[in-house]
């Protein structure tokens, strides 16, 4: 099958659901499992890693196929995705700071997870690896943080849930019981990948 004769909103709904970015491939698992104790937390870093995917999918892509293919230096696209993702992070927290300070408050501790997150990262090499467009990676990127952030709301749903409403025995409390949540989300996930799927 013509990976570019996919349909980005395909593309889009296959990331958040299918292809769920930490729910199949399990990137960005420490920010999820320390993140989502708190639901409030948990939305404005599911928000932020959105926000980031959807605006260094593109220029990844942008950076890889006009810079580093005509010079044939696609080796260094480890380096030059994480730089970018860097940069890019920064300019935004420099942004929220003078713009929004509440939100600066908000999402300031968030800000420098987001750096680390290889859930962005892997994003952008998934991209390159597919051979996607320019439309499908911004629609894969948009779909990777949308992904990421359900997935981290829901657990911390669960987790809030679990906590006002059952005991959990007490050698599963913290990391092991996310864990075994974690890994039922992403069979519920996988699922539905008869409905609509992307490799």
């Amino acid at each position: 099958m013509d990976v570019q004769a996919i349909s980005p909103l395909v593309i889009f709904v296959a990331a958040i659901t299918t292809n769920n970015i930490l729910l199949t491939n399990f990137l960005g698992m420490c920010s999820f499992l320390a993140i989502s104790n708190d639901l409030g937390s948990s939305l404005g870093l599911g928000a932020a890693v959105t926000f980031v995917s959807l605006c260094t999918a593109p220029l990844n892509w942008i950076v890889y196929h006009w810079l580093l293919v005509p010079f044939h230096l696609e080796y260094l696209q480890y380096i030059v995705f994480i730089l970018v993702i860097a940069a890019f992070t920064q300019i935004v927290e420099m942004m929220i700071e003078r713009l929004s300070t509440p939100l600066y408050l908000t999402l300031g501790i968030f800000l420098p997870l987001i750096t680390v997150n290889c859930c962005i990262f892997g994003c952008a090499l998934f991209l390159v690896i597919r051979g996607y467009t320019f439309l499908q990676s911004v629609a894969y990127g948009a779909g990777c943080g949308a992904g990421w952030a359900l997935a981290i709301v829901a657990l911390a749903g669960l987790r809030e849930r679990m906590r006002k409403r059952s005991k959990v025995v007490p050698e599963l409390e913290g990391p092991g019981i996310a864990l075994i949540l974690t890994g039922f989300m992403a069979m519920a996930f996988v699922g539905f990948s008869g409905i609509v799927r992307i490799n």
